[in-house]
């Protein structure tokens, strides 16, 4: 993995909302951030088991969505 390589962890509720994510801006709750890096990502989402998933992301990614968040 590279080192500016950001791997966001995402769980979700048995009904499917998101209940904690990575990364999250404090104006987002944990579902429209998923919502948000969902619609502006691509190929770069891995679903686990468990309730799980992961993001995989550059650190310049993640902080472009993390200011667009803000605005």
């Amino acid at each position: 993995m590279d080192k500016d390589q950001v791997m966001i962890h995402v769980r979700f509720a048995p009904n499917g909302t998101v209940t904690e994510i990575g990364e999250r801006p404090g104006a987002l709750s944990a579902q429209a951030w998923f919502n948000l890096l969902t619609r502006s990502t691509q190929d770069n989402y891995e679903a686990l088991s468990g309730g799980r998933a992961l993001f995989r992301l550059s650190r310049a990614a993640v902080d472009q969505l993390k200011a667009s968040a803000a605005t």
